[in-house]
């Protein structure tokens, strides 16, 4: 795991404060917003700031990901123009893919690496093959934008976007990609934040996107192994090495089987929370 996606804050490119602050919050990745965030007649403006911003402050090890208007509005071009080279930014998110073909219209304008906003019933049906392109990096959920379009209701336990949420992160673990959870909109409710996260990370997602920097505590924690978590797997790395030093194929560790496919996974855990000490913000 090259960097840890635990918390992807979105910052409007507008604000300049904002802009600037961001360089001091414990936010694994950042998304500068050009589109929701920004209101029509400041699109021009904010795309100025942020391509001066981003030359000029230096955001650490935290991921640089720009999100450009999309695709048909009068905005797009410019924003690719702007950003598709710039050497402050580590990607470029498109919003509302709905197809590999999206991905056609700007890889040959962007040299940095593409992520995709999944926030349609289309993207979500092709995120197979959207995961799949060869200049695609990472994924981002767009609950809120999927659920207006599937005509959904709020659940707390977001029964309604399971289907698209699950077929998305096959995809995304398909074809090894990043793949990143929606926003929680009540960014007052950490309890319910909790959850959300709890339940993103049980499904397979890597982190969470947020609207508010109160939000990056309960990600950061909830997405990072615990000191638990880690030591029980290397107790189970190290049964099971010793296991195999015998001609055994499975080791038991508190009472449970550990096999091959134990271990790895306990690798991986072992990796991420490695990859997250390592670029400690």
């Amino acid at each position: 795991m090259a960097r840890p996606y635990r918390s992807v804050l979105y910052i409007p490119a507008s604000r300049e404060r904002a802009l600037e602050k961001a360089r001091e919050l414990a936010a694994d990745a950042i998304i500068f917003d050009l589109e929701d965030a920004v209101s029509p007649e400041e699109k021009v403006r904010a795309r100025e700031v942020l391509a001066s911003g981003l030359g000029d402050t230096d955001y650490g090890p935290r991921a640089r990901i720009v999100r450009v208007n999309g695709l048909g509005t009068e905005w797009a071009e410019g924003d690719l123009a702007a950003f598709g080279g710039h050497p402050g930014v580590d990607a470029v998110l498109l919003p509302k893919v709905n197809s590999a073909a999206d991905l056609d219209a700007v890889a040959g304008k962007v040299k940095a690496p593409l992520w995709a906003m999944l926030e349609t019933a289309k993207g979500c049906l092709n995120a197979g093959e959207i995961a799949a392109h060869p200049r695609l990096e990472g994924m981002v959920m767009g609950t809120n934008d999927l659920a207006k379009e599937l005509g959904a209701r709020f659940r707390a336990d977001r029964l309604p976007l399971m289907a698209g949420l699950g077929t998305c992160v096959l995809a995304a673990r398909a074809e090894g990609k990043v793949i990143v959870d929606g926003v929680f909109n009540a960014f007052k409710d950490e309890a319910g934040l909790r959850a959300e996260c709890e339940q993103g990370r049980d499904m397979g997602f890597d982190g969470k996107t947020l609207i508010h920097p109160a939000q990056l505590e309960v990600a950061n924690a909830v997405f990072a192994p615990s000191e638990e978590e880690v030591a029980l797997a290397r107790r189970q790395i190290a049964a099971y090495s010793e296991a195999r030093m015998r001609g055994q194929g499975v080791a038991v560790v508190d009472g449970k089987i550990v096999e091959n496919l134990h271990a790895a996974t306990a690798q991986a855990l072992i990796r991420k929370a490695e990859a997250i000490a390592a670029f400690a913000v």
